[in-house]
């Protein structure tokens, strides 16, 4: 059973730049593509990003492509999103997930979540 936890969010203002971790506990994250998800008040969750198991391969929401930045390290059983150009549209509690080897932007694949992190951005 693999835990997943995320931490880095925080309050920050529109344009600035900010870093999420997701750490797995109890597993290895090595055989599992990893996934960010995001959910706003009154709105379903929705997909951010993807990388494979490997980091060779990610795919990004139109809504972030350019300013977000998904990566991980498999040494360090860690997944990362750093966050550029924040806008108002973008707080939401962000979610990493694990899904085996290959990543998806439907979240019904993924099968181990994280707790969340808030992301707060002022305009």
């Amino acid at each position: 059973q693999v835990q997943l936890v995320e931490s880095g969010g925080e309050l920050v203002q529109a344009g600035g730049s900010l870093g999420l971790s997701c750490a797995a506990f109890g597993g290895t994250i090595s055989t599992y593509a990893m996934g960010w998800f995001r959910q706003a008040p009154g709105k379903e969750r929705e997909f951010v990003a993807t990388v494979n198991w490997n980091g060779g391969m990610t795919y990004y929401a139109d809504s972030v492509k350019g300013r977000f930045t998904i990566s991980r390290d498999n040494a360090k059983n860690t997944v990362y999103l750093q966050m550029n150009s924040l806008q108002s549209e973008d707080t939401a509690v962000y979610y990493c997930a694990a899904v085996p080897w290959v990543g998806s932007s439907s979240s019904e694949e993924y099968v181990y979540w994280g707790q969340g992190t808030q992301v707060t951005v002022s305009s």
